[in-house]
């Protein structure tokens, strides 16, 4: 990676993001992806600002200590009022050897604030797993949620963090569903619900496999993989105004494994029957590997086929920080009416 080139690609980056960083600013938002590398000249380097916090990451090569000094040295400058800066590498079992590639100051290790749509959430740079607490190019779709959400009933599957969920209670909602199999992805969910002022009793966290608990909300039945049994939480059959959709690229639950490239509709069928005649599923699809026009097809098809057409699909682009080389990002946001 040259990172010698980089003062002059991030300086073209931010110039790009001016109007986009005014109107975040002016929406309450301080959390922003600065530099996309895949499109903005270092492929496999991104920066990210949260707040305080300046968290640089690689996915390919990782930097040389001169190099991170170098990287370090260019956003301090360019960026004055970010006081923590820490570098992850994103290699295999990253979370377990981040201090190989970088040790930050201790102060830049603690928990953040961090805002988005005049929002509060939780920031870490470092924690139990790789993924930061809050994924910025999924901000169009939470504004989404955020605007559909008055008075409704939200199933909010793949919850993570609960970004989304607070999106939906902020929005209006009635009650709101949070499911993940992580513990403490939902831990950190709570606080943000918290930090929020979300009523415990319309934010409900529900610690169990996706597929099992959509599954039962859609009065389809549950099965194991090879015949395995496990005890699961019962639910009853129950249908929602708004589900949201955004598995991650391999789902591997207790009784089921999903492959977001193969098995997407194994998962949009249940969503699709979890909501009311009327109702919406905002869908997401990470992977590079499909493309929106067959993912589009593909969920059109699984609907029908479960005697619920979609009406109307409309796409829901990322905001300008997440620049596509050739105008298919990787993330793929739909909203459907069904």
């Amino acid at each position: 990676m040259d990172i010698n080139s980089f003062a002059g690609s991030f300086s073209q980056a931010l110039d790009r993001r001016r109007p986009l960083l005014e109107r975040l600013e002016a929406e309450g938002t301080d959390c922003c992806r600065l530099f996309h590398g895949i499109a903005e000249g270092l492929p496999g380097l991104t920066v990210d600002r949260y707040g305080p916090l300046l968290l640089a990451q690689t996915f390919r090569d990782c930097l040389s200590p001169s190099e991170t000094e170098a990287l370090e040295a260019t956003l301090r400058k360019a960026l004055p009022g970010a006081p923590a800066f820490v570098y992850n590498h994103r290699g295999k079992k990253a979370a377990e050897s981040f201090d190989q590639w970088h040790r930050p100051a201790p102060a830049a290790l603690q928990e953040f604030t961090c805002r988005e749509g005049g929002l509060k959430y939780l920031i870490k740079a470092r924690h139990r797993g790789i993924d930061p607490w809050l994924f910025l190019d999924l901000r169009a779709g939470r504004r989404a949620v955020r605007a559909a959400s008055a008075g409704a009933s939200v199933l909010n599957l793949f919850a993570y963090t609960c970004g989304v969920g607070v999106c939906a209670a902020a929005g209006g909602a009635a009650e709101v569903w949070n499911v993940d199999f992580s513990q403490s992805g939902l831990e950190v969910g709570r606080r943000n619900a918290a930090l929020n002022g979300v009523p415990e009793n319309k934010f409900k966290l529900v610690n169990e496999d996706c597929l099992t608990v959509v599954r039962q909300l859609a009065g389809l039945p549950v099965a194991g993989r090879y015949g395995q049994k496990r005890k699961y939480e019962r639910f009853a059959r129950k249908a929602f105004d708004l589900v949201f959709l955004d598995p991650p690229a391999w789902a591997k639950g207790p009784l089921a494994s999903v492959d977001l490239v193969r098995d997407y509709p194994s998962l949009f069928k249940p969503a699709v029957l979890a909501v009311k005649p009327g109702g919406r599923i905002i869908a997401a699809n990470n992977s590079a590997a499909v493309a929106y026009e067959a993912w589009v097809e593909v969920l059109k098809r699984c609907a029908a086929k479960a005697g619920r057409p979609i009406k109307d699909l409309r796409p829901v682009p990322p905001d300008a920080d997440f620049p596509s080389f050739d105008g298919k990002p990787p993330l793929k946001v739909v909203i459907c009416e069904v």
